[in-house]
């Protein structure tokens, strides 16, 4: 079982940047494929980032690349979104998400919503324009 706990949300205007932090309790956090979701009011949850378990392979929707940049740092069981260049499109509320399932190393197999197991509460992301 894992534990996701999101932090560094909050109201930024337009052009500035946040970071996210995603804290994981339990064990092997450096086996777990870890993503970014979000999902905006009415809107369906869509595929941020996600990173494996080493921090070697990295894949990005299309909407935030060059803008968005995932990470993490295993010493700290700790994933980190650092989020620049917002828009107001990016409002959201930001989910972490993890899974210990052996994913291929392709963007399809990242980003689906359904191949993550255990998921944080959200943190809100609002830019202002």
């Amino acid at each position: 079982q894992v534990q996701l706990v999101e932090s560094g949300g909050g109201l930024v205007q337009a052009g500035g940047s946040l970071r996210l932090s995603c804290a994981a309790s339990g064990r092997a956090f450096s086996s777990h494929v870890m993503g970014w979701f979000r999902q905006a009011l009415g809107k369906e949850r869509e595929f941020v980032a996600g990173i494996s378990g080493s921090g070697s392979t990295t894949f990005h929707a299309d909407s935030v690349k060059g803008r968005f940049a995932i990470s993490r740092d295993n010493a700290k069981n700790t994933v980190y979104l650092q989020m620049n260049s917002l828009k107001p499109e990016d409002t959201a509320v930001y989910y972490c998400a993890a899974t210990a399932r052996v994913l291929a190393t392709i963007p399809e197999a990242y980003d689906f919503w359904g191949h993550y197991d255990f998921w944080g509460q959200g943190t809100q992301v609002t830019v202002s324009s």
